[in-house]
């Protein structure tokens, strides 16, 4: 079964064509600039195809862009597919399916309307997923479309979780609480961990720590998120490239009436100019800040500090609310491929059982166990792959 995956923003749109039964990636690519003047990014995995790399195509909106994609796909010389009859569904990234939706779903009217009404939560992100559903659906007559939901992974997370200790009533009325993100890359590493530790899902409690420019650390108890960093947006929790992560709100107001700022200003400032950007002066690049530090720059090595330190403290917190922990997940750009901050953050936890394997931690984005052998809590590094769960996910609702 070939499951194309859809991600698309604003201007801009993310595509991979793969076989979810077999993991064998097909193509992938990406279309900029939609809107403007279009730069299209094909990328065939068979050999022998030649890839397209930023070529300028006339993308004024996204119908254009994922023509020239299907238009690629089934390119008599370079395509990878034969005719369009081969894909035979498409998974949809979705930001944002608020308490509507807990798990992926096949896409119909009621499904739409739904997701249109969760607009408020995610006015930046729905509205384009939105965009590239129905322009798939125009595109694709007959072809089943899935949605599949960065919210959905942490709707099983208890109230004491997801409440916030403000007024009840604008969580009845308003529906503020907490609902995470990352949902997609918890569930995968979750499901590999247990692959890897060779134990169900059900008998483990695990912390992913999703790390990159943008972070979140989840606790995971039987399959199952219980708590996690990010809350009713993005912005919260740890401190990420440019945003600000968990803040007094005091400070908001302190700083808007210092500087005369309304709160747009303020809010720009916390998504855009904070976090290790902020406190570093320097990049939002962790490889930036690390090299930055090597040559003198002190704030540079206390932003990295900052989020290390952020992230240890979830970690304890996590193996606290689940009454311990069997395995810690490393994922994503940081977690990845930063050994360096991976030890910093597994260092000081050995009174919970973390012992590391420097040797084995001297890697870089390959799954492999980076703890020592006598370890009581396994530490695990493992490449997310959010498009593969997408394709599943919509494997098993349609195939």
């Amino acid at each position: 079964m070939n499951v194309l995956v859809i991600n698309a923003g604003s201007s801009s749109l993310k595509y991979q064509l793969l076989n979810p039964t077999t993991g064998e990636l097909l193509a992938k690519g990406l279309c900029e600039r939609i809107g403007i003047d279009g730069l299209f990014t094909y990328k065939p995995q068979l050999p022998g195809k030649e890839a397209i790399k930023a070529a300028p195509v006339s993308m004024p909106t996204h119908s254009e862009a994922i023509q020239a994609v299907l238009n690629a796909l089934v390119d008599e010389k370079n395509g990878v597919i034969g005719s369009m009859k081969e894909i035979d569904a498409v998974g949809h990234r979705v930001v944002h399916g608020g308490e509507k939706f807990a798990k992926s779903v096949v896409i119909t009217d009621e499904v739409m309307q739904a997701i249109e009404e969760c607009n408020p939560l995610a006015p930046l992100h729905n509205p384009a997923n939105i965009i590239g559903i129905k322009t798939c659906q125009e595109l694709m007559p007959g072809v089943p479309m899935v949605a599949v939901f960065d919210t959905a992974f942490h709707q099983t997370m208890p109230p004491v979780a997801y409440t916030y200790a403000i007024p009840y009533e604008y969580y009845e009325k308003d529906k503020v609480r907490r609902y995470g993100f990352h949902g997609t890359s918890h569930k995968y590493v979750s499901q590999r961990a247990a692959d890897m530790l060779g134990k169900p899902i059900e008998q483990l409690k695990l912390i992913s720590c999703h790390l990159g420019n943008g972070s979140s650390v989840t606790a995971i108890d039987g399959g199952k998120s219980v708590d996690t960093s990010m809350g009713f947006t993005p912005l919260a929790g740890l401190p990420m490239g440019t945003r600000s992560g968990d803040i007094d709100a005091g400070i908001l107001e302190y700083l808007m009436n210092k500087y005369g700022m309304d709160i747009k200003e303020m809010v720009n400032v916390l998504n855009k100019k904070s976090g290790v950007m902020g406190v570093s002066g320097v990049s939002s690049d962790f490889r930036d800040l690390e090299e930055a530090f090597e040559q003198g720059n002190e704030r540079a090595g206390l932003a990295v500090d900052m989020f290390n330190y952020g992230v240890k403290k979830l970690i304890g917190a996590y193996a606290a609310a689940m009454g311990g922990v069997d395995a810690i997940i490393f994922t994503a750009g940081v977690g990845e491929n930063s050994a360096s901050q991976r030890m910093a953050i597994a260092s000081g936890l050995e009174f919970m059982g973390v012992k590391m394997d420097e040797d084995a931690n001297k890697v870089r984005g390959e799954e492999r166990v980076i703890s020592a052998p006598d370890s009581k809590v396994t530490v695990l590094l493992i490449p997310t792959n959010e498009e593969l769960m997408i394709a599943m996910d919509t494997e098993a609702l349609v195939g």
